[in-house]
């Protein structure tokens, strides 16, 4: 007699086939933390970009401009481990999960943006825009034949082929882009809302093929009591949750990573865009720069 009344799942995503491919025991060496900020100043702002430029400001968008800020203040942590040594990267790369629905199916896949340390806001907000759009639409030509070369090999092979794949793209470095794997998709750190599935509270796990050491989950923008000059008061907070390899991650870098994080988001006229700077809206610009990428 059966344990279990099973059938197999058969029709899966290829993030979903790469998830049970990767993780074979709970023992990591991460490390979760949670941040929580004050948003008062960083609403008025996004509300003031929309206005004055008409694109859709987010808050995934400042946090992953502030996450690569905070990268460029502590160069130690936008690094990958190859052979047990740790190497540091030339350029602030960082990726935002994106979920995308087809025939009833949600799957996830990587946006990524590179030199966010060097963009505008306003630049990282079309980049983004325009880079996410193409990848729900399937139209990322590099993505596409990325998942094709994944939902092609059995189940019994992922683990094999996933630990051979992260091995050749980083450990050798080699450049894998001619059987289908994009250069460098998930770059130093990755950013998911989880604010937009309504959390205030979540910890990604690190997902070793992609060798990225930070994720980084921002929850939802809410309104609690805060206290204020000695009183207490509304405020928006924000929770930033975050997991990080504490191979080489520590909590020196922590604190840096933390406090950059803090200072851009808590004085956002000062440390973003200056909104007196920004182009104005135009009437062409309005309908193609109001479509949401996430909350």
């Amino acid at each position: 007699m059966k344990h279990l009344e099973l059938v197999p799942h058969e029709n899966v995503t290829s993030f979903r086939k790469m998830a049970i491919g990767t993780w074979q025991t709970a023992y990591d060496p991460t490390v979760y933390g949670t941040l929580t900020v004050r948003m008062d100043k960083a609403m008025q702002y996004l509300e003031e970009f929309r206005r004055k430029t008409g694109r859709r400001l987010t808050v995934t968008h400042m946090v992953t401009k502030a996450v690569g800020m905070a990268l460029k203040a502590c160069p130690e942590a936008n690094a990958i481990l190859r052979f047990n040594k740790i190497y540091l990267r030339q350029r602030v790369t960082i990726s935002v999960l994106v979920v995308q629905t087809d025939g009833g199916k949600v799957d996830l896949t990587a946006a990524k943006i590179d030199d966010v340390d060097l963009k505008s806001l306003l630049q990282m907000v079309d980049e983004m825009e325009e880079t996410v759009n193409r990848v729900r639409a399937r139209k990322d030509k590099n993505v596409e034949k990325g998942k094709g070369t994944v939902a092609a090999i059995p189940y019994f092979f992922l683990n094999t082929f996933l630990k051979v794949l992260s091995f050749v793209m980083y450990t050798l470095n080699l450049d894998m882009r001619w059987a289908g794997m994009p250069k460098d998709p998930f770059g130093a750190a990755t950013v998911t809302n989880v604010g937009s599935l309504g959390l205030d509270t979540a910890y990604v796990p690190l997902v070793p093929y992609t060798r990225v050491p930070i994720f980084v989950a921002p929850g939802t923008v809410k309104e609690t009591p805060v206290v204020e000059d000695g009183k207490v008061v509304v405020g928006k907070v924000l929770a930033i949750n975050a997991s990080f390899d504490h191979r080489f991650i520590d909590g020196y870098h922590a604190s840096i990573l933390s406090k950059t994080l803090r200072e851009m988001l808590e004085n956002p006229f000062e440390r973003f865009d200056d909104l007196n700077a920004l182009p104005p809206l135009t009437a062409p610009e309005l309908p193609a720069s109001t479509t949401s990428t996430s909350a």
